[in-house]
């Protein structure tokens, strides 16, 4: 028997049964669906993390003073915006850019009432430093900061709450430590932090050197370096906890920090998400290469007379081997198909209804395609391998 003839006889046989044939694809659709789904979703979950952990700033590293339990504190132990320039300065190939912060309090009046209000002063790196959007206006410049201008940027949030809008907020004066600064911005973070960066809901930016004078102690806190690669982060990480432990006294301890800990976390938490959902579309395929398995079984079982029949007139076991193999693979491969189809088209379906990129894995689709036909191949290789070890004569004698 010529493999075009077993797929002639195989596709006759599952037409005489059209329902059972359904059902029984049925399975694959929904397994081989699932697979394509799951690493759909693991992609995008684990590129949105990324993109929301990137977003708070690339390749960056966070230092500032951490006390040494139980030693007293000193002043001159705080980072200081000498400790900046110096790592500017000592690291200069390694870095794009290195700012401080130091923060305040104030209170200003909104809506006719007086309100606390965070007073962040920062310089002009800290803007692409920590990823800082513009809504509207300009950010500080380097001549803000040399000639200590009066000058001060919104959150969008603030400038609403204050003017009705972030265009409306430009050019007007806000009076900070009773003295008038002028609007030059309004800003957001990239990427919302819930209150656990220094940017709060309520957060007017000054030049650092403006904020100083109505400070009692110049503390840093914290500082941000921007590594040119992400490869050289450990390393530049420990270069600047050098350069603040060899600037402060023996005692001081400083904490330097980056966001590798968490992208690394994030990744394991993304990699074990898509194990325990590979693992329950295996089940799927699993069930469903049973249930194909049964299925050709009791066909094997209908059809051992006409098995008897065709091994009386001179086929051969292989040949019968063959053709159930191919029955089962055909239903297999038809709901793989179908299956990826339906794995596929709903994240494109998301794109273009919801304007949301959601990647797709060819490697994915190949994979799922490999694996509908060893479900076939595995479970089929049962019923056929029955079917063509029927001996003739009980074969004709079945009623």
């Amino acid at each position: 028997m010529f493999l075009g003839e077993a797929l002639k006889f195989s596709v006759q046989a599952l037409r005489a049964n059209p329902v059972r044939s359904i059902l029984t694809g049925l399975g694959m659709v929904i397994g081989t669906a699932s697979v394509i789904l799951v690493v759909t979703i693991s992609l995008t979950s684990r590129d949105y993390i990324l993109e929301q952990v990137q977003g708070i700033g690339s390749n960056i590293i966070f230092a500032y003073y951490a006390n040494a339990g139980g030693s007293t504190v000193a002043d001159a132990d705080y980072v200081k915006m000498s400790d900046v320039v110096a790592i500017r300065q000592n690291l200069t190939s390694d870095i794009i850019a290195a700012t401080g912060v130091m923060s305040n309090f104030d209170r200003i009046l909104i809506g006719g009432k007086e309100q606390d209000v965070k007073v962040i002063g920062t310089d002009q790196d800290y803007q692409p430093v920590r990823n800082i959007v513009i809504s509207s206006g300009r950010f500080l410049d380097e001549s803000d900061l040399t000639m200590r201008t009066k000058v001060a940027l919104l959150t969008d949030q603030l400038a609403t709450r204050m003017f009705g809008g972030r265009a409306a907020a430009l050019s007007q004066t806000v009076k900070l430590y009773g003295l008038e600064f002028t609007v030059i911005g309004t800003f957001h973070e990239k990427v919302e932090t819930f209150g656990q960066s220094e940017v709060e809901r309520d957060t007017i930016l000054i030049p650092i050197t403006v904020l100083r004078y109505f400070t009692p102690l110049e503390r840093i806190d914290p500082l941000y370096v921007q590594v040119r690669s992400a490869q050289e982060v450990d390393r530049v990480a420990l270069r600047v906890q050098e350069i603040l432990e060899g600037r402060h006294r023996s005692g001081a301890r400083y904490r330097v920090d980056t966001l590798t800990a968490i992208l690394v976390a994030a990744k394991n938490i993304s990699l074990i998400l898509s194990l325990v959902l590979v693992l329950i579309s295996a089940i799927t395929l699993v069930i469903s290469g049973i249930g194909i398995m049964n299925i050709m079984l009791v066909t094997v079982t209908e059809r051992t007379r006409e098995i008897g029949v065709r091994l009386a007139v001179g086929a051969r076991p292989r040949e019968i081997l063959v053709q159930f193999l191919v029955e089962a693979m055909m239903v297999s491969l038809s709901g793989g198909l179908i299956g990826i189809g339906v794995g596929v088209a709903m994240p494109l379906s998301a794109q273009l209804f919801a304007d949301i990129k959601i990647p797709i894995s060819w490697v994915a689709i190949a994979v799922a395609f490999g694996v509908s036909c060893l479900v076939g191949l595995v479970f089929g290789m049962l019923p056929a391998n029955r079917a063509a070890h029927l001996r003739p004569t009980e074969a004709l004698r079945y009623e």
